[in-house]
């Protein structure tokens, strides 16, 4: 039988780690967000503005815009598209920001 949670393939690197919705995730340099929130089995990382639906990765590559998180309060980061570094603070993006609010 297969084992279905999350797993690394590769354990070389450097660990590096982060905050997520206040949780420790521990990274290995390298990584992209995304990566290293799907290695520890979150799936969850933000809620359509449309439905309230959570959404999660899909492509990987920067190309649908499925994975924005919140990272260290500035909404609207590709969780792909951003390596992890120490001590980042990434939140689920919850809907949209207002135009013209701050972070």
């Amino acid at each position: 039988m297969t084992d279905p949670s999350p797993r690394r393939l590769d354990e070389s690197g450097a660990p590096v780690r982060f905050e997520f919705e206040g949780r420790e995730i521990v990274a290995r340099e390298g990584d992209s967000v995304a990566l290293a929130l799907a290695a520890s089995g979150i799936r969850h990382l933000r809620d359509s503005v449309v439905s309230g639906d959570p959404r999660g990765m899909y492509c990987m590559m920067g190309t649908c815009f499925d994975c924005l998180v919140e990272i260290d309060g500035q909404p609207n980061r590709q969780a792909c598209m951003t390596p992890v570094s120490e001590g980042l603070n990434v939140r689920i993006q919850r809907g949209a920001p207002v135009v013209g609010e701050s972070a």
